[in-house]
């Protein structure tokens, strides 16, 4: 019985160590393929409390109706930005999800000009459109060509429509573009 329960320890121990080793490679691949660019980055808003969706009754362009970053996503999301700018990572154009506590994280990076586009609105308050906006979300990653990186702030449910990840707040998944499958290449999580 103890011989069993030392194996058993032992492989617990092997595979925490593969998970850590598997999140510093994760994060090596996402650096590598941004340093190098034409890749994708989808970036889930930094800490906004209140759980999934919004208050009943929010509108879009009401950002008082709205779930909101809190201090510390403020704060996250300005950490994020720098991280990335002393790292020396570009990103050529950056697209956010029109609610806004995606275009606050997007802006307080402070890595360039914000864009909305509507096809990264939150899958689950729109719950009805799903499968329009990952359709349409998917396509538009697959036509960046472009030798820089795309940055998309967007939400966690869209990311994980997109490549099967679960993002945590502030977290960074890259992907391959130009492709019809998001193929995820690596991720960072840099708060």
């Amino acid at each position: 019985m103890r011989r069993m329960r030392f194996v058993i320890l032992i492989l617990l121990l092997g595979l925490c160590g593969t998970a850590e080793v598997a999140g510093a490679a994760d994060a090596a691949s996402a650096w590598k393929a941004l340093r190098a660019g034409g890749h994708v980055a989808l970036m889930r808003h930094a800490d906004a409390p209140g759980g999934f969706g919004d208050p009943p009754g929010f509108h879009v362009d009401d950002c008082a109706t709205q779930r909101n970053l809190s201090e510390k996503g403020r704060a996250d999301a300005e950490k994020i930005g720098s991280r990335l700018q002393r790292e020396g990572i570009v990103f050529e154009k950056i697209l956010s999800s029109p609610w806004c506590r995606c275009i606050d994280t997007a802006k307080l990076l402070k890595l360039g000009t914000v864009e909305t586009e509507a096809t990264f609105g939150n899958v689950v308050v729109l719950r009805d459109q799903r499968e329009t906006l990952t359709s349409g979300a998917r396509a538009l990653i697959a036509k960046w060509t472009a030798r820089g990186n795309l940055l998309v702030v967007t939400h966690g449910a869209n990311i994980q429509a997109l490549t099967g990840i679960s993002p945590a707040s502030g977290e960074i998944v890259v992907v391959r573009s130009g492709g019809d499958r998001t193929e995820p290449v690596g991720r960072l999580l840099l708060d």
